[in-house]
């Protein structure tokens, strides 16, 4: 692996890493002015996750799709 790929690779993993901490902590400090906010940010994370759930369980036992990793590239 070149040594660019890999720079990128962890820039990127570090940046998303970043990104979680800094949400998450956007969150707990909204949640500690109105447990509301916490209620409500709760619901969109929950229908993400859901969806997340279901496309990776949909591309799991598709049968299809299945068809297209066997061909040789």
């Amino acid at each position: 692996m070149p040594l660019d790929r890999l720079v990128l690779i962890l820039v990127i993993v570090l940046a998303a890493a970043g990104g979680t901490i800094w949400i998450a902590m956007l969150f707990f400090a909204s949640s500690q002015i109105s447990p509301l906010v916490a209620v409500l940010t709760a619901l969109p994370v929950a229908l993400g996750l859901y969806v997340v759930w279901r496309v990776i369980s949909e591309r799991l036992s598709n049968r299809e799709d299945d068809h297209y990793d066997r061909i040789e590239k």
